[in-house]
């Protein structure tokens, strides 16, 4: 069974490749104004491919300026992209710009990128964030913990996505994870027929809510993955 897993698992990488290099790429680079359905329905394809199924709870407040969900590889970014039909602008690392075939795509859908070295990095961002709201119409969507992880436990979120949430008014809404690391996970690099579950909680209103916002938004997002794992048996 390990043989076959470790062969679902370059499969479902050499299947994401193959389709943002051959097809992805070439499309939003003929058709920009369509970039964000061309992008749904290829992540659509690629999960489909990869044996994978998509499940929502709940749905995406259109009027959030800020999506954030946890964080465990690629197939999250795949996941997202594939559950709604919207242009969202991603905020990444400045390496992942950097990147073979995945950086062209971040560069031209106009994604954020995000220099942790930099300590303008924060005031650029700050700025990117608010062009999305008032001018691209766009949401933009981060992971807060910063990086992807194995375990259950979420990470520390970074103080940065509490700033900008802060001082520009956002409205806020979380989004928890589950399945996608049984899907494709890179970690051990196996696969599997996977589900992939999307729980949308409330938006939260930061102008409206209390200053330990952002604490409570983690502690919210931990109980859903623990009852996730207590009673449906699904890891994040």
């Amino acid at each position: 069974m390990k043989i076959f897993a470790k062969i679902r698992f370059y499969w479902g990488a050499f299947a994401i490749s193959f389709v943002v290099a051959v097809i992805m790429i070439p499309l939003i680079t003929i058709f920009p104004k369509h970039q964000g359905s061309i992008m749904h329905y290829l992540n659509r394809f690629i999960i489909l491919i990869m044996g994978g199924k998509l499940e929502v709870v709940g749905e995406l407040d259109k009027d959030a300026d800020l999506v954030v969900a946890n964080h465990q590889g690629i197939i999250d970014v795949v996941g997202l992209e594939a559950i709604q039909n919207t242009h969202i602008r991603w905020i990444a690392k400045k390496e992942l710009f950097d990147a073979f075939w995945f950086g062209y795509i971040l560069k031209n859908s106009n994604m954020i990128s995000i220099d942790r070295e930099n300590k303008t990095g924060l005031i650029k961002l700050l700025k990117e964030v608010k062009i999305s709201r008032e001018e691209l119409n766009r949401q933009v969507v981060l992971f807060p913990e910063g990086t992807r992880t194995d375990g259950q436990e979420l990470l520390s979120f970074k103080s940065g996505t509490k700033f900008i949430a802060n001082k520009l008014n956002l409205k806020v809404q979380p989004i928890v994870i589950t399945g996608s690391k049984q899907l494709l996970n890179e970690h051990i690099r196996t696969g599997h027929n996977a589900t992939v579950k999307f729980i949308y909680l409330p938006t939260i209103d930061v102008n409206e809510a209390s200053d330990d916002w952002y604490e409570k938004l983690r502690e919210d997002m931990q109980k859903v993955i623990d009852d996730e794992y207590t009673h449906n048996h699904r890891s994040r």
